[in-house]
């Protein structure tokens, strides 16, 4: 599978955009929307900082419980969706690449939920994360959810496998490249008669080498709940050291 390394730099437009607004219920968000409030423990007014936000659901939900959000993404399509429904005006909006963070020591915490993590190289990634880390206080958390922890991943990645998202379909074919630890992902839309395929890559990395990577930005590290090998997604807490 041939997949560009600036792959995401277009992937979030179009038929991908219009599926993955459908794809989560308005009560998964405010589960996840009150797991980050609980779990960065910050006061009502904190400035957050949600990276990449996509559509902007979370940042969203979080302002509406009285936080201060900047929503960082690439997608001019997800941010002036964004925009459209912060009907309030609660949140800031900023067009940037996930490692151009310029702020220093602003934000009281951070997040980055969903499959947002592992699309650039390891160099990217790294970048990432300290930018991260230089934009928030000190003593401020970070959440970082993710798939993408090998021993997790390999458990139960499937080969080929179908979704019906609202009146759309999706069909992912997967293939784990070992030589460079990534998941290569080709995307087949469906909607309305037209068909568009997308490709994608991962960079997958074992659970140590992720928990050495968030301390190497500068954070400690710890899980929201204890590790097991079941789990499809794992959540690390970074506190900015």
């Amino acid at each position: 599978m041939n997949v560009e390394s600036n792959w995401w730099e277009s992937f979030f437009e179009g038929v991908a955009v219009d599926l993955w607004l459908q794809a989560l219920p308005p009560e998964h968000t405010e589960r996840e929307a009150e797991f980050l409030a609980r779990t960065l423990a910050v006061p009502s007014g904190a400035e957050l900082l949600d990276v990449p936000c996509g559509a902007g659901r979370l940042s969203l939900a979080l302002a509406q419980r009285g936080y201060q959000l900047t929503g960082v993404d690439w997608s001019l399509e997800f941010l002036n969706h964004a925009r459209s429904c912060d009907t309030l005006h609660g949140v800031t909006w900023e067009r940037r690449d996930m490692r151009d963070l310029p702020w220093r020591a602003r934000f009281d915490g951070a997040f980055c939920l969903g499959n947002s993590f592992g699309y650039l190289d390891d160099e990217g990634n790294v970048t990432f994360l300290r930018a991260v880390a230089a934009a928030l206080k000190p003593g401020a958390r970070f959440v970082l959810e993710t798939p993408m922890v090998l021993e997790n991943l390999l458990g139960h990645l499937q080969d080929r496998a179908w979704w019906k998202v609202g009146d759309m379909h999706l069909l992912v074919v997967n293939r784990y490249d070992h030589t460079q630890e990534r998941l290569d992902i080709e995307y087949t839309f469906v909607s309305n008669g037209r068909v568009e395929v997308r490709r994608g890559s991962h960079r997958a990395y074992s659970y140590r080498e992720f928990v050495e990577l968030i301390e190497a930005a500068d954070f400690t590290v710890e899980l929201d709940q204890p590790w097991t090998r079941d789990a499809k997604t794992v959540s690390f807490i970074a506190t900015r050291r």
